[in-house]
C-alpha cells in the first residue's frame, strides 16, 4: 500500500474530525460565547453549507495546477481555519474559522480521492479511496469520543487545537509520502466542466444525494430514537454511536473491495441491503438490543456505498474527473442536509421518532431505483476494454 495514501487518511481523519466534534461541544461553546444553542447550531450548518461551496469553487479554481500542491494548500488554509477558532475572542471569529476550515473539506476529498486513485493500478481504485476514506469513518469511531471527552476535560478550545496538530501531521506526510510525479496533467476548466454533459454523471449524484440522504434522515434524530423509542438512557447514546461508528468503518473497507469487482452491483447491493436495514430497524426500535443492532447495520451499508459512489462518478468524468469528483462531495452533503429536513418534518407532523428512520427508508428505495436505472442505461452502452475505473463505463467491469 503506498504511504500516500495513509498521509491522506489522517487528512480526512482530521477534517472528520473537525466536522463531526462540535456536534458533543455544543453546549460549551454556546455557554463560553454567551450565544443560545440555537445560534451556536450555526457553527454546524454554516460548516455544511461552506462544504458545498468550496467543494465545488475552491475545487473549479484549481482544476489547472497539480493536485499535491493544492492538497499542501488546502490543509494550510485548513490549519488557519481552526486555529482562528480556538483563539476566537468571540463567536463571529468562530463562526470564522468553521466557514475556512469548510471551504477545504470538499476540494480536499474531491482531488483527494482523484489523487488517491492515481496511486494504485486501474483494478484498485476504488479502494485506495476507501483507505482514504478511512480516516473519515474513524473520525467518527475514535476521534469524536475522545475529542468531546478532551473538549470537556480540558475547554472545548484544547480540542480544536488538537485538531491543528492532526492538521499538522497531515500536512507533513502529504509534503514527504505523495510522489507529484503521481500528478496527472492539469485540466482545463472547459473540459471539467464537460464532465456534467455525462448522463452517468448525474445519475451518480442523484444516487449519493438519494442513499446517503437515506442514511442521515434515520441518523440525524438517532439519539431521540434510541432514548425516546429503544428506552435507552441518554448515557448510553455516545457509545451506541460508536457502534454505528463500526459500521461505517467496517462497511467503507468492505464496499471498496467490492466496488473494485463491480461498482454498480456493489451500489445495487449495498443500497438495497440499506433499504431493508432501515425497515427492519424502524420495526423494531422498541427493542434495545434490536435496535442496536440496527445501528450497526445501518453504518456499515450507508458507508458501503461511499467509494464505489466516489469511484462510479470519477470513472464516467474520467477524462477530467477532479470537479465532479469534488461536486459529489458536495452531493454527500446536500444528501445530509435533505435526510435532516425531511426527518425534521416527519416529528414536527407528528408521526413520532420512527418516522425519520421510515423517511430514510424512502429515500434509500428511490436511490436504489436510480441506480437499477443507471446501471441498465450503462450496460446498453459500449463496454470498456479494461480498468474499473480508468474506463469511460466503470460500471461495466464484471
Amino acid at each position: 500500500m503506498p504511504l500516500g495514501l495513509i498521509a491522506l487518511a489522517i487528512g480526512a481523519f482530521g477534517i472528520g474530525l473537525t466536522e463531526f466534534v462540535i456536534m458533543g461541544l455544543l453546549p460549551e461553546v454556546a455557554h463560553d460565547f454567551g450565544v443560545t444553542e440555537a445560534a451556536a447550531g450555526w457553527l454546524i450548518s454554516g460548516y455544511a453549507l461552506s462544504v458545498v461551496v468550496g467543494a465545488l469553487a475552491l475545487t473549479a479554481a484549481t482544476t489547472r495546477l497539480p493536485r499535491k500542491p493544492v492538497l499542501i494548500g488546502l490543509l494550510i488554509v485548513f490549519l488557519l481555519g481552526n486555529a482562528l477558532t480556538a483563539i476566537a475572542p468571540d463567536y463571529g471569529l468562530a463562526l470564522l474559522g468553521r466557514v475556512l476550515a469548510a471551504l477545504t473539506h470538499g476540494a480536499f476529498f474531491g482531488i483527494g480521492s482523484v489523487l488517491a486513485a492515481s496511486l494504485v493500478p486501474a483494478a484498485k481504485k476504488a479502494g485506495a479511496i476507501a483507505i482514504m476514506f478511512t480516516g473519515l469513518t474513524a473520525a467518527n469511531v475514535l476521534g469524536v469520543p475522545f475529542g468531546t471527552f478532551l473538549g470537556q476535560q480540558l475547554g472545548w478550545r484544547a480540542t480544536f487545537w488538537a485538531i491543528v496538530a492532526i492538521g499538522a501531521l497531515a500536512l507533513l506526510g502529504i509534503v514527504l509520502l505523495v510522489p507529484a510525479t503521481h500528478d496527472a496533467s492539469p485540466a482545463r476548466l472547459r473540459d471539467e466542466l464537460g464532465a456534467f454533459r455525462s448522463g452517468q454523471v448525474w445519475f451518480s449524484l442523484s444516487v449519493t444525494i438519494l442513499a446517503y440522504g437515506g442514511m442521515f434522515g434515520a441518523f440525524t434524530y438517532i439519539a431521540y430514537t434510541l432514548t425516546e423509542v429503544s428506552g435507552f438512557a441518554p448515557t448510553a447514546v455516545p457509545w451506541l454511536l460508536v457502534l454505528f461508528g463500526a459500521g461505517l468503518f467496517l462497511g467503507n473497507a468492505l464496499g471498496g473491495r467490492a466496488a473494485d469487482r463491480s461498482i454498480d452491483r456493489t451500489l445495487l447491493v449495498v443500497i438495497g441491503g440499506l433499504l431493508v436495514v432501515l425497515v427492519v430497524f424502524a420495526l423494531v426500535a422498541a427493542n434495545g438490543p434490536a435496535a442496536a443492532v440496527a445501528l450497526f447495520l445501518m453504518g456499515g451499508f450507508g458507508f458501503g456505498t461511499v467509494p464505489g459512489l466516489q469511484a462510479r462518478i470519477m470513472g464516467y468524468a474520467s477524462s477530467a474527473p477532479t470537479l465532479a469528483s469534488g461536486a459529489n462531495i458536495g452531493a454527500f452533503n446536500v444528501g445530509n442536509a435533505l435526510g435532516a429536513w425531511a426527518g425534521g418534518v416527519g416529528i414536527s407532523a407528528g408521526l413520532g421518532y420512527t418516522s425519520p428512520i421510515w423517511i430514510g427508508a424512502g429515500l434509500a428505495a428511490l436511490a436504489l431505483v436510480v441506480t437499477a436505472v443507471a446501471a441498465a442505461t450503462a450496460r446498453r452502452s459500449t463496454r470498456p476494454t479494461s480498468g474499473t475505473i480508468a474506463a469511460s463505463h466503470p460500471a461495466e467491469a464484471h
